[in-house]
């Protein structure tokens, strides 16, 4: 590109991204951001400077090649772009809606070192909508079998990355989900105005169209072990394994009154508005506690989707309470915004010390103690340490415990010879996905324990191509 151009393209403004109103949206679970108009698409890809040395393609865990796919939005080329992303990545419309790109390729992209980086997220949202949109989406040439059949625990992001790049290197993949959809976390845990079912469902039809197969309501550890799996006299007969369940196990902070009733986990609350679709009552018949004054504890991605959903079906007041401060929040910025727009309000630098209930078990009030920053701990936040005397009560019917996830202990349990560490997460080679165990690979958070979709999908990727490599080569 000649240095002309590139000024002028420099001098292009950031495309902003329409959205409902947050007064509006507050009341209803339709996404939140209506996306890129095809005008507005080209504009924003046109701030793209076709760097010489792109370096937000290193910052992609799927290495998705970013220039090509925003210079071919730029020239109109919309479905072609679509499909340069799936050259890498598998589930672009989600991706584009979920990944925290700020903290990934919109982070070091080098228009962003003088002004506002290039919308890559969005973009790349946009072209897989566009291309889901107008039908054009297109089945790729698949392989002749290569005779190897590979069985996926779990059909989460990391499950279905792994699925999709075996399908298309010729092997019969067969992935085994607990749940009675597939999805994973994306099913589950991300909220219907973030994240669209219809998407999720779309990407996932895309990857059964390929050749992959999907069989739900089946859990391995229960069902079958992997061992089974693994073994031709059972039955099961696969060459490898892959086992990519999650971190679905809730944690609590042990404090008293935690088995209240309107005391929830994250992970059950959200289970119940999304997957299966509390938000609905009495059309779907799962019900949901719905108090006039709820907290949230936590300050991550989870608990704000949490208190995001309960917004929408609180009539008073949704708090979250937070031990540490603003900065140190770990969420994605645009949630806390859009959570801040809705009526969100944040207790910060205070932690819950116990839930009160009255005669009857019910949540009526949480104790909580004041908050200060001290020396920065393992994670590099400022370790937030009680300010002896500081308590107070504040009036909750519901609290939602949103301050982590441990890892799925099923298949560790009754597979003894896979290590895990002490977390209880599956230790495996960070290049390859290979576990302990000869044939089984592993990858997603229950290796990394809560993580993001585009981190399980980058160990996909590896895993992946790890697997196609021990099945031609039988080497471990």
């Amino acid at each position: 590109m000649d240095p002309k151009e590139m000024k002028e393209r420099m001098k292009i403004p950031k495309q902003p991204m329409p959205e409902q109103n947050p007064k509006e949206r507050v009341r209803n679970f339709y996404e939140v951001p209506y996306g890129y108009t095809s005008e507005q698409a080209m504009q924003e890809a046109k701030r793209c400077i076709m760097c010489k040395n792109p370096l937000c393609v290193g910052g992609c865990p799927v290495n998705i090649d970013i220039p090509w796919f925003i210079q071919l939005i730029a020239e109109g080329k919309f479905v072609e772009a679509a499909r340069k992303i799936k050259e890498t990545n598998g589930l672009p419309a989600v991706c584009g809606r979920v990944c925290p790109q700020e903290d990934q390729c919109e982070k070091i992209c080098v228009v962003g070192k003088k002004g506002q980086p290039v919308s890559i997220g969005r973009l790349e949202r946009f072209a897989a909508d566009y291309e889901r949109e107008h039908g054009e989406v297109a089945i790729p040439d698949i392989p002749k079998w290569t005779g190897k059949k590979v069985a996926l625990v779990g059909a989460g992001p990391a499950g279905l990355t792994v699925a999709g790049d075996l399908v298309k290197k010729g092997h019969k993949v067969t992935v085994f989900e607990a749940l009675h959809a597939p999805g994973g976390v994306l099913m589950y845990g991300i909220p219907e105005f973030r994240l669209p079912k219809k998407i999720v469902e779309a990407e996932v039809e895309y990857l059964k169209k390929m050749g992959v197969e999907i069989v739900c309501n089946a859990v391995i550890g229960k069902l079958e072990t992997v061992d089974e799996l693994l073994s031709s006299a059972s039955g099961g007969g696969y060459h490898a394994v892959f086992i990519g369940t999650g971190a679905g196990l809730p944690v609590f902070m042990n404090i008293p009154g935690e088995n209240l009733i309107g005391v929830y986990s994250a992970n059950e609350y959200l289970t119940r508005v999304n997957l299966m679709r509390a938000y609905q009552f009495p059309e779907y018949d799962t019900p949901v506690l719905r108090g006039r004054k709820m907290a949230v504890i936590g300050g991550g991605n989870t608990a704000m989707d949490a208190a995001r959903t309960a917004l929408r079906l609180c009539p008073e007041e949704v708090t979250i309470i937070y031990r540490r401060s603003r900065e140190e929040m770990p969420a994605r910025i645009e949630e806390i915004h859009h959570g801040e727009e809705e009526g969100l309000k944040f207790m910060l630098l205070t932690n819950p010390t116990r839930f009160i209930g009255d005669d009857e078990g019910r949540l009526k009030k949480v104790e909580c103690i004041k908050m200060e920053l001290g020396e920065p701990d393992e994670s590099g936040r400022r370790r937030p340490v009680p300010i002896k005397g500081s308590e107070f009560l504040i009036d909750v019917d519901i609290a939602i415990v949103a301050v982590g996830n441990g890892a799925n202990p099923l298949i560790p349990q009754t597979t003894p010879d896979i290590k895990v560490n002490k977390w209880g997460n599956i230790t495996v080679n960070s290049d390859t996905g290979r576990t302990s165990k000869k044939g089984v690979f592993s990858g997603g958070d229950i290796v990394r324990g809560g993580a993001t979709v585009i981190l399980a999908m980058g160990d996909g990727r590896k895993a992946a191509d790890s697997i196609h490599e021990y099945l031609a080569t039988g080497a471990w």
